[in-house]
């Protein structure tokens, strides 16, 4: 299985390459420079394995939740790539893979993923680790103030992850104390983690029907003052 993934969704832009059980990966903390950074990076790694496009069995992308720009150029460079190269394409969630980061790096198993989603507000979804070592969503993902966090039916022990633990820290430990972690971003690696079990359902969809995950699709702008 030759599966190349990537994403673009935050401040980082990640891209990474399985060749059966290895893994090649670059992660960057780029804002704003996604779109000048991540074809470099897939040239990059395919250039050190060895490959090219056309001999990877499909592309997996970060779908978001995110920055509503960063998703749309994940999205579109990987359907282009898809494109160009007849590939399947396949999705994954970034609060998902700051999840399975948590499970590879920390032993986690249940986490609490929070996105910084700006205008006082996260992106936010719980997961738990299932038999497979796959981090599985528990209920939805949403947008939402932080202060506005359902009490939880149940306080195991969990881990925390994204930008929106840094920003709201306080009002969210006060919510759920959980363990601090220094993942702050998705990384790539980690899609391909979550594709695999996509990639042997056969899950993977033409270029043309991959699709963003924004979770918030509409925005209230403010008015600035004197304008």
């Amino acid at each position: 299985m030759k599966l190349l993934a990537l994403d673009t969704s935050t401040e980082a832009c990640s891209v990474a390459l399985r060749l059966n059980d290895e893994v090649l990966a670059l992660d960057e903390v780029c804002p704003q420079q996604h779109s000048k950074r991540v074809l470099p990076m897939v040239q990059q790694l395919l250039s050190d394995a060895g490959l090219t496009l056309s001999q990877l069995d499909g592309l997996v992308f970060g779908k978001g939740p995110g920055s509503f720009t960063g998703v749309r150029i994940g999205v579109g460079v990987a359907q282009g790539l898809a494109f160009g190269a007849d590939l399947p394409l396949y999705g994954i969630s970034t609060l998902a893979a700051m999840a399975q980061a948590a499970q590879r790096l920390h032993q986690a198993r249940q986490v609490l993923a929070a996105i910084d989603a700006r205008m006082a507000e996260i992106y936010f979804g719980e997961y738990q680790l299932d038999d497979s070592g796959v981090m599985q969503l528990q209920g939805l993902e949403q947008a939402i103030r932080p202060e506005l966090l359902q009490p939880r039916t149940h306080s195991a022990e969990c881990t925390a992850v994204g930008t929106g633990w840094q920003t709201y820290g306080a009002v969210l430990q006060q919510w759920q104390p959980a363990q601090s972690t220094d993942i702050l971003y998705p990384s790539a690696r980690d899609m391909l983690t979550l594709a695999g079990p996509a990639w042997q359902a056969g899950s993977f969809v033409a270029a043309e029907q991959a699709e963003p995950s924004y979770v918030r699709d509409t925005v209230s702008w403010q008015k600035l003052p004197g304008r």
